[in-house]
């Protein structure tokens, strides 16, 4: 008679299989706060105990039956702990007589084949991945588990949250702290192309807005070009009434600010002003002669 396996190891496994159950169609830990994990675990660990109930009687039944010398040998079985009796049978070598009851009556070179069960560990391998293939296409058929749309979304809904929270609590640059920088002029002339071209149209050429690639300048607020941009993407120009003021009326952030100073600053010093005759604004304002 075989020994049967603990109730407290059935239960794990049972608990196991729970798990991965919840999370594969729940896709988050969130499971473990429903009544329904719960609910199923309960009832998962009392079908066991009646299980193993269950069992005791069959068992009873069989060791009534058994000679008093297989008793005596089950008992002495039964005092070994699981896991050590678990060793010992996958250790165990098989004598000459029960290599005879399992020979198979073909062989080659000398060589005879033994008709050997399979481990246990492998078939509870084999069906364990049979039974979560399953399992798997199911939840991946009928929910949401494994789409890559799915997953790309909650990630990227997660990086946005993260990213905005971010900037709730990053220091914004103000005019004193802004400075110039080539890995600014990207992000800026996004930026300008979201917000500014209505105005001052595409590479800052001119329209309603004054051309921004020459050196004439309606607002010379600061001594410095990159500032002045700066100056007046914040507060507004006094001078244009649709020119509003960005960073006071709360639309820009300071960095962004920064950043599309960069833009600005980028387009006027270190590329070559569009002229009328290139289809830019007419010069606007004074010529100015920025500090370096």
């Amino acid at each position: 008679m075989k020994r049967r396996t603990p109730v407290y190891i059935n239960i794990l496994v049972v608990l196991g299989l729970l798990l991965v159950v919840f999370y594969m169609f729940a896709q988050t830990s969130e499971f473990f706060k429903t009544k329904y994990f719960w609910a199923a675990t309960i009832v998962s660990i009392i079908v066991v105990f009646i299980q193993s109930a269950i069992g005791d009687l069959i068992e009873n039944e069989k060791f009534k039956k058994l000679t008093e010398e297989e008793k005596n040998q089950y008992l002495a079985e039964t005092k070994v702990p699981y896991f050590k009796h678990l060793w010992a049978s996958a250790s165990k070598k098989q004598t000459a007589k029960e290599e005879e009851d399992i020979l198979i009556d073909h062989g080659f070179d000398g060589i005879m084949e033994l008709d050997n069960q399979l481990p246990k560990w492998w078939l509870g391998l084999f069906y364990f991945g049979i039974a979560y293939c399953v399992l798997y296409i199911v939840s991946f058929s009928f929910t949401d588990f494994a789409d890559p749309d799915v997953e790309y979304n909650q990630e990227h809904k997660a990086q946005i949250a993260a990213v905005e929270k971010y900037l709730e609590t990053v220091p914004q640059a103000t005019l004193e702290t802004a400075v110039f920088t080539e890995d600014h002029v990207e992000e800026g002339k996004a930026i300008f192309e979201t917000n500014c071209v209505a105005c001052h149209m595409d590479a800052g050429k001119g329209g309603i807005g004054p051309n921004l690639t020459d050196n004439f300048w309606i607002n010379q607020p600061e001594k410095t070009l990159y500032k002045s941009i700066f100056h007046v993407v914040y507060n507004g120009s006094p001078h244009n009434p649709t020119m509003q003021a960005w960073g006071q009326n709360g639309v820009l952030t300071g960095n962004d600010i920064e950043k599309v100073s960069a833009y600005v600053y980028h387009i006027n010093q270190e590329q070559a002003p569009i002229t009328q005759a290139q289809g830019g604004a007419a010069p606007q304002g004074t010529e100015a002669n920025w500090e370096k």
